[in-house]
């Protein structure tokens, strides 16, 4: 029977990072990563609007976007002359009511003592630097100057798995079914085709499939997959300096080269888990609730041309939204690297490199991810994220 010092269940953009980044922190076991879609056509990692912010209301989230944000400035140092994920530091900017401007505020304040260059404008001022805008029913709003924008997905998933394979990292292809466990240690996978191997140590990394992964280990982890359509779309307008614009009605908005893509119609509130099967976009969204909110919020957007859609699914942490990293309290030798609800992409490096350092150092180093360990999991405890996108 085939065995690995470590077992990395998901071979995207989380499950690569941790592989990559244990043989950074000089890790010289085996490792093997299990991805049952390589091609990535229904990844998390690969339908995503693939953007980077530091606008969230906890501080540790910034510091993990903050480290990916580093990575992306050394991409060449660390993975060649070549390496260029297309990364368009435009910003995000966040518009908030009357009523949504104390939480806005109380954000702001975290952000900037974690050293964020982000900006708390009203709306004269907003309308001011960028006249496209119209701030109907706006109080203000979050800009971020720098360190925030969007980014190739594929790009930086090359680059990283890439990098893995002069690394004597195993991969396969397979999809997990059954998690072996004695006691309080997991002992290996079996793999749909009947394959098995034991790990001394297991990562589930499976993305929306995460909590059904845990499950297998008998184990409970609120994660399931979330459908997000996003729709292209083409207009007059070219507005160069547009961020990714947040409207008080959650829809987003960004410039995609010569078109736009923009998306957040879901009502969170009424959806269930979304069938693991179902990849079809919601076009009823667009004409019902983007198109609108997008023509009240830029009056150049009145007149558009509606292009194609995908959708995807991201894993949504029904408790608190917010990631769960670490070993289980009981089970120690299974880690978690799940339940990041939308900014998992960008938070990725991160928990590579901090889960890297607890394996190969005993404890976290660079950052300390205790704050979502999944002890508040058990003690159904949220730590809730309020800036989720």
């Amino acid at each position: 029977m085939p065995s690995s010092d470590i077992v990395i269940i998901g071979g995207a953009i989380i499950g690569a990072s941790i592989a990559w980044f244990l043989r950074e922190e000089g890790f010289s076991g085996t490792i093997t990563l299990i991805e049952r879609d390589p091609q990535f056509t229904q990844a998390s990692t690969t339908l995503s609007a693939a953007s980077i912010r530091q606008q969230f209301s906890i501080a540790e989230n910034i510091r993990l976007s903050r480290f990916t944000l580093g990575l992306f400035r050394e991409l060449k140092e660390r993975f060649g002359a070549d390496a260029d994920i297309s990364f368009r530091e435009k910003g995000y900017l966040i518009l908030a009511g009357a009523e949504g401007m104390p939480v806005l505020a109380a954000n702001h304040a975290v952000q900037l003592a974690e050293g964020a260059d982000i900006v708390l404008e009203e709306a004269a001022a907003l309308q001011e630097r960028f006249p496209w805008l119209s701030t109907e029913g706006i109080a203000g709003g979050a800009y971020g100057r720098s360190g925030e924008g969007w980014f190739d997905a594929h790009a930086l998933l090359g680059l990283i798995r890439k990098g893995l394979k002069s690394r004597n990292v195993e991969i396969i292809t397979g999809d997990v079914v059954a998690i072996g466990r004695t006691g309080n240690r997991v002992t290996g996978v079996t793999l749909a085709d009947g394959r098995t191997i034991d790990a001394g140590i297991l990562v589930n990394a499976a993305g929306p499939n995460g909590g059904k992964i845990a499950a297998l280990a008998g184990l409970h982890l609120p994660v399931e997959p979330r459908k997000r359509t996003v729709f292209v779309f083409e207009a007059r307008e070219q507005f160069e300096d547009m961020p990714l614009l947040v409207d008080t009605s959650g829809i987003w908005v960004r410039p995609e080269g010569s078109v736009y893509i923009t998306g957040g119609a879901e009502d969170e509130a009424g959806e269930g888990a979304a069938d693991p099967k179902d990849f079809d976009p919601d076009w009823p969204l667009f004409e019902e609730i983007v198109w609108p909110a997008l023509a009240t919020r830029v009056p150049a957007f009145e007149a558009i041309k509606p292009g194609r859609a995908w959708a995807g699914h991201y894993e949504y942490n029904t408790l608190d939204q917010n990631a769960v990293i670490g070993p289980h309290p009981e089970v120690a030798n299974l880690l978690f690297a799940n339940g990041f609800s939308g900014h998992g992409l960008q938070q990725a490096p991160a928990v590579g490199k901090a889960l890297a350092e607890l394996v190969v150092h005993g404890a976290y180093r660079s950052i300390d991810c205790s704050a979502f360990g999944y002890e508040r999991i058990a003690e159904n405890r949220p730590f809730r994220e309020l800036n989720v996108i």
